[in-house]
Parts: structure tokens; sequence; C-alpha cells
């Protein structure tokens, strides 16, 4: 996964940024790099490594991103008619003793349940059993009223792993790798290590000197944060984040993992979550992904869709050391690398249908102008008042689905006179005519019987 050559300036600015990552952070080892067009476009390894090791090929375990690849088994299932976002846990899972709250709410960390798993820090433990999970969660799990706020749970994706397994009758594990790895050929992505892989560190804080973190199968609780992953397969992960979803899962559904859809409780309401995924709003940025921590290890991996641009990490400590003053390389890729504009190119030829709906529509005296786009999608584009500006999938004919702002879900139907002309436009009830309120019979409450003041012939 190589893509095209940086400039060298936009290389050595990269490469100072990791540098002193791994040097102020006091890492034992980072390896980084940064996605474009599902392609890594640039990686850097820093600190210590194995001799004869290729740093791209050292294994790290990536904690919570693992919560991500689970929560593309969960839409898997969905969009295979196994399950509902909002069916209770219970129907699925019937021995959980919060059964009542949904699978989004799972999902999204909103289903108030406790962060942890009772009894013996889960990270640092031999894991529980499925047996062992359900008798440990019986107590003490439930904190607030589902729905009520954002309060991130482990508990909750160990579980949202059994619905997967009870689904499939395989292990959770077993389905991420045949249905997602694999597909996707990130071979290096892994339960348990494979070597080579890191050691995990815990670096003392005010001495230079390391003590080895040990290495835990949390099994039940894995799906949590159990993955070891590499660059090259981490960065594969970031181009499917960027829309590059390689048949996994469709495009429909990633945008609506990517939504986001509660606000965090963080101070500045930056974050937000999605279906599995968490979102943070940075210097105009939306970044889409998830971070990892695990005793030893810390991962990120962030995309901004937009742009199709993401950057990954991994390193081998604990808690490294804050570095505040870092060149952030999504900074240095808009400033050295800025994206262009795709060519525009015209169509061929458009649908007599379709070019007869372009052009100025009216909801009441609100305007907006109706385009086509290719494969005969619709843009509504707002000129004044409140119609609100929303792309159009076509459903059907004469239909479409709206896409964003206060159309999104809804559905837009072309209503035409006997001999097939557009009469008037209909989304979601709201009426859109071709001049303000004209003509009136079609205006819901009817319209003055004088109509609009007017002189002359």
């Amino acid at each position: 996964m190589t893509g095209p050559a940086l400039l060298p300036l936009t290389i050595r600015r990269l490469d100072r940024s990791a540098a002193v990552l791994q040097a102020r952070g006091r890492t034992p080892s980072l390896v980084t790099g940064a996605v474009r067009d599902g392609q890594l476009i640039w990686s850097s390894a820093r600190g210590t490594f194995a001799p004869d090791v290729d740093p791209l090929d050292v294994q790290y375990r990536i904690g919570s991103i693992t919560k991500t690849f689970v929560a593309v088994a969960v839409m898997q299932l969905r969009d295979a008619g196994r399950l509902r976002l909002t069916d209770p846990i219970g129907d699925h899972v019937p021995d959980t003793p919060f059964g009542a709250v949904t699978i989004a709410q799972l999902l999204t960390h909103t289903a108030g349940l406790s962060a942890e798993l009772p009894g013996s820090w889960w990270e640092r433990s031999p894991g529980p059993d499925r047996e062992g999970l359900h008798e440990a969660m019986r107590t003490g799990t439930t904190l607030n009223r589902a729905g009520r706020r954002v309060h991130y749970s482990n508990l909750g994706f160990a579980v949202l792993g059994q619905l997967v397994e009870r689904l499939t009758s395989r292990g959770w594990a077993e389905v991420v790798t045949d249905e997602i790895l694999t597909p996707l050929g990130m071979e290096r992505t892994t339960a348990l290590p494979s070597a080579p892989f890191a050691t995990g560190y815990a670096v003392h804080p005010h001495a230079d000197v390391l003590l080895p973190e040990a290495i835990q199968d949390t099994q039940a609780m894995g799906p949590a944060g159990q993955l070891w992953s590499t660059l090259p397969d981490l960065g594969r992960w970031a181009a499917v984040i960027s829309g590059d979803t390689g048949g996994v899962i469709s495009t429909d559904t990633l945008d609506e993992m990517c939504e986001p859809s509660v606000v965090d409780d963080s101070p500045d309401g930056s974050r937000t979550r999605g279906l599995g995924f968490e979102m943070i709003r940075q210097r105009g940025r939306l970044l889409v992904g998830h971070g990892g921590s695990m005793p030893g290890f810390q991962a990120r991996v962030r995309v901004e869709r937009a742009t199709r641009t993401g950057v990954v990490s991994m390193l081998n400590a604990t808690t490294p050391t804050a570095v505040s003053d870092v060149e952030d390389p999504f900074d240095i890729l808009e400033e050295c690398e800025p994206r262009l504009p795709d060519a525009w190119v015209a169509q061929e030829d458009v649908p007599a249908r379709l070019l007869a709906l372009t052009g100025s529509w009216f909801w009441g005296t609100s305007e907006g102008v109706l385009r086509v786009q290719g494969e005969g999608w619709l843009r509504l584009d707002h000129v004044s008042g409140m119609l609100s500006t929303s792309r159009f999938r076509p459903t059907g004919e004469d239909t479409w689905t709206g896409l964003e702002g206060y159309f999104r879900g809804e559905t837009l139907r072309v209503m035409r006179d006997d001999d097939g002309a557009p009469r008037h436009l209909d989304i979601g009830t709201f009426v859109l005519t071709r001049r303000p309120y004209e003509p009136g019979e079609l205006i819901p409450g009817g319209m003055d019987a004088g109509g609009w003041p007017t002189a002359g012939e």
C-alpha cells in the first residue's frame, strides 16, 4: 500500500514531527504514517527495534481500535437482516442483566453501563470466559438511564462481541478475521501477538528506565481491546474509514457509522460518537476513527473523510509523556500537499425527465435550485428562506432519498401532470412549486382567492 511520492520538504517535516513525538514522549519505539486516497503515502519508525526486523512488520497492540472492527461486524449482521439497531440486546443475548438497552446504544456508549467489568482490572488480568463475563456483570453495571449521556463502556463492547458470537456461532475474533481482515488483506492483524511484535513497557515518570508490561488474553472482554496490528494494516483500516471499503461494508453503512450521533461530555463539545467510531472536531476538520490503549501500548487512527486523508500511529509505552508543540501531520499535508479538486468532466447526456426538474423551486417564498448530478442524483441548493441544502439519491421511479440536513432520510417525489411534465415536488409533505405559492390549489390550506397583487394585462 504505497502512494505517490511526497515533496522532500513534506517528508522532512513529517519525519521531524515523528521524531519529536518519540523523543519528547519518551517512547521506546513509535511507528506512524499518513494515508491518502487509500494509499500509505508516508511512514516513519523511531526508537529501538530488534536487528534485522522491518519496523513496518512489527505488531503493536491497538487496544480499543478493536471496537471499530467489532462494530463493523455488527453492522454486517444488520445489513444481512440478522438484527436491527433498535433491538434490545436481550433479544439476542438473553442472559444479559441490562437486556432492555438497544444495540445502537451499546455502539454509541449511551447504554448507561459501567466503564469496566466489576472485579479485577480486566486489562491486567486473565480474561473471563463467557460464563464468567455474565456472572461478573450481574450487579453494579448499570449507572445511568439508557440514552441519557455518553459513558464509555468496555463492558458494552464485550456484550456486542457476545452478540456477534451468538448470531454466527463463531468466536468474535474468527468473524472479524474471516469477514473483515482477510478480505482486506490485513493478515498481520491478529487477536494474539505474532512475531515480530513489540514489547510493551511502562516508562518511569522520573527516570529513563523501563518495566516490561504483562500480556493478557482478555478472552470475553477481547472485543473491547484485544487486537494487535502493524502500521500498513492499520493504514489499510484508515483507508476503509475514508471510503475504500474493499467490499466488506457498503458505503451507505459506513457513512451511517461515521455520522456524529451523540455529543460526548468533552468540555468544548468537540467530541462526538457514531456507531462504533469516535469523532473529534479539530481546527476545522472532522476526524473520524478511534484511539486505543492497553498496558504497554498506545495507538490511534484518525481520518478526515472529506479529503480521504488519515494519520495512524502506534507506540509501546503505557503512558507516554505528553507533547504539546509537535506539528500536526494533517496541517503539514494541508500546507505542503493540498488536495486539488477533481477535474470537472461533462456527462455525455442527461435523461430528459431529469433535465426537466432542474432550476428554481419554491417552498412558499423560500427558493432552492435543483441540479442533476451523476448517476441520477439530485442536489437541492439553498438560495433564500428556509429551504435546506441536500443531496438526493435515486431510489425508484421519480423518488429520491435525502442525505443531508433537514431532508436527511426524507423522500423526494416528483408529481407529474397527465402529459408527464413535473407539476410539483413533494419532500416529506413539503410542497415545492415552480413559482412562489402557485398554483394555489397545490398549497396545503389553499391560497387567498385574490392571489398575488398584479397590475396590467
